[in-house]
This record gives structure tokens, sequence and C-alpha cells, in this order.
């Protein structure tokens, strides 16, 4: 008697994980970049013929130039508003690592470009070193914290200049200036290092795990905490890096000019955090790009300097600032209520 055989079709394959190819990412420009994008176009199409000076080389180039240090700084004030904080405190870091680097590194030492560079940015690390640690393990907020250390960098700035202007500065940092010698095929040197910087932290932040790490502390620091995330190390993170591109960026203020005021870093914060939220970095953490950072200060810098071109009063421009603030922070919030809906 012969036995029968049941057949069994195979038992079903478990999904396979999903890889981090298959990961659905957030379009690669957002809405608020192209639209940043239109009203960038159409500021310069209305400047260009109201004063078609603006729209030459020798007006465009000033500008990127002015744009570098602003969205240096940008990038990294990028990535502490993803993770929920703030930082005032870098226009007094710009006074500080400028006056290190003009008075104490190129006029007194005479030291070279590299060096220059490499003490501005290692101080404006240490600078942030001491802003995020007492954030990050102090837990006090970053405003407080940021604002109570803008004061203490104003006041070693102020006694490094010593009541005077520093004048006479060497062309040691030319290359980064807005001379001939700073620019390449027609465009500042300071504007290409800010786009490379820029398209680095939008591949991290974008294609890797650390770089995502940042926004889940800005979207719910507890949650990234159990979920494995070191919350204090990358806090920490976010402000170093903060200090070593505003001490990066005090270079190419300092290479703008053969004299320094000791006014050199006042109202930069607040040209820094217009750009990052104009550019549509969420003020509450958790969503932001550099690519709007970079389009919002090359805008914030676009007012400014046709407000100068065409002779108005340069309130106008914190006017415009304002405003685009208080719109941007305005469609934030409507967009998190809606998603909350």
């Amino acid at each position: 008697m012969s036995e029968k055989t049941e057949t069994r079709s195979p038992a079903p394959r478990p999904p396979e994980p999903a890889t981090g190819r298959l990961r659905v990412l957030a379009p690669p420009v957002t809405g608020q970049e192209f639209v940043l994008l239109g009203v960038i176009a159409v500021v310069w199409v209305l400047l260009g013929l109201a004063t078609p000076a603006f729209v030459s080389a020798g007006s465009i180039q000033p500008l990127l130039g002015a744009v570098a240090p602003i969205a240096l700084i940008g990038i990294g004030m990028t990535v502490v508003i993803i993770t929920g904080g703030i930082d005032v405190s870098v226009g007094a870091m710009i006074a500080v690592c400028s006056v290190i680097v003009a008075k104490l590194v190129l006029v007194q030492a005479g030291l070279g470009l590299l060096v220059a560079l490499l003490i501005a940015i290692v101080v404006g690390g240490l600078l942030g070193l001491g802003n995020g640690a007492l954030i990050a393990y102090g837990r006090v907020h970053a405003i407080i914290i940021t604002f109570g250390t803008a004061n203490i960098f104003l006041w070693i700035s102020l006694r490094l200049f010593n009541s005077t202007t520093v004048n006479n500065i060497p062309d040691t940092l030319a290359s980064l200036g807005n001379g001939a010698a700073g620019r390449t095929v027609g465009v500042p040197n300071s504007f290409l290092v800010t786009i490379l910087l820029a398209a680095v932290a939008w591949v991290y932040l974008r294609h890797t795990a650390g770089g995502r790490h940042f926004y889940a502390v800005g979207g719910d620091p507890l949650a990234a905490e159990l979920a494995g995330v070191r919350v204090r190390q990358r806090v920490l993170v976010a402000y170093v890096l903060t200090g070593l591109l505003t001490g990066l960026a005090s270079c190419v203020v300092v290479a703008q000019g053969s004299n320094l005021g000791q006014n050199v870093g006042n109202g930069k914060e607040l040209a820094v955090i217009a750009a990052v939220v104009i550019g549509g970095t969420s003020i509450t953490g958790g969503r932001g790009s550099v690519l709007g950072t970079v389009l919002g200060a090359l805008l914030v810098q676009t007012v400014a300097s046709g407000v100068t071109q065409l002779g108005w009063r340069s309130e106008l421009s914190d006017l415009f600032v304002g405003v685009a603030i208080i719109i941007a922070v305005g469609a934030d919030l409507i967009r998190q209520r809606a998603r909350k809906r």
C-alpha cells in the first residue's frame, strides 16, 4: 500500500527589513525653498530695473561676499535650531575671533593664512564648546545660556580691542576677501567655500544616521533618548559646529577690510537667525535644511544691498527682515497645526 504524500506550498517568507535605500526621504528641495528662489528672482529683477548697477559684477561680487559669513554661521545655526536650541552669542563670538586674528595673529605676530584660519576656528570651537557643555549638561535653556555668554564674549573682545580700532591689517587673508585675489572665475572664494560646506552638511543631515539624529533630538528628545540617540552629545556637537564655523566666518569678515572696529559683530546674530528661519527651519526644532538657510542669507543680504543702492534708509531692510521672520514663523506654526489635525 503506497503512502500518500502531501505536497505543501512553501511557507511565505517574512518581509525583508527596509534598507536605507528604501527609506522614504523628504524631497531634495522643499516648497518653501522653491518659494524663496522665486522671491529672490523677483527681487533681483525689480532691483535690476530700478538700478541697473545692481546686476553688474561690481555689485553682485560684494553681495556674495557679504552672504558668505552669514550663511557659514547659518549652517551651524541650522543644526542648533533643528535640535530645538538657539545661539544668540554668535555676534559676540565673531568679535572675539576677529580681533584675535586681526590684532594678535596678523598685525602683531605676522603669522600666515593657515595659522590664522586654524587659530580662528579653534577659538570659535572652544567658545561653542563652552555654550554646548552648559546647555547639554547644565540643562538650562539655550537662550539664557547664550545670552549670558554673549555678554561675556563681548567683554573679552572689548578688552582685546583695548578701546582702539585695529588698523593696517595685512592682506594675509586676501584669498577670502572681496578683491581680485579673493575670486575664482569671478565668484568670491568665500562664497564657494560656503557652498561646498553647505553641500557637505546637506548630504550629512539628509543621508546619514548621525544627521537624522539631530532631527530626532529636536522632534522629541525623550523619544530620541529611548531610541538610543545620545541626546546630550548631539546638542554639544551642534554648538561646537556653530563655533567652528563662526571662527571661519570671522576670517572672512577680517579679510573684507584693512581696518576692524569694535562693533564688528553687532547684529550678526539676528541676520543669521533670520536667514535660518526665513530658509524654512522650524524654530521649534525637528525640521530644517541648510539649502534654505543659504537662500535665506542671500535674500536678507539682497534686500540690504538693494536698500543701500536705492538710497533708502537702512531701517527699511530691518523692517523687511522682521516682516519676513514673522511670516516664516507664522507659516511654520500653521503647518504644524495642520499636521496635528
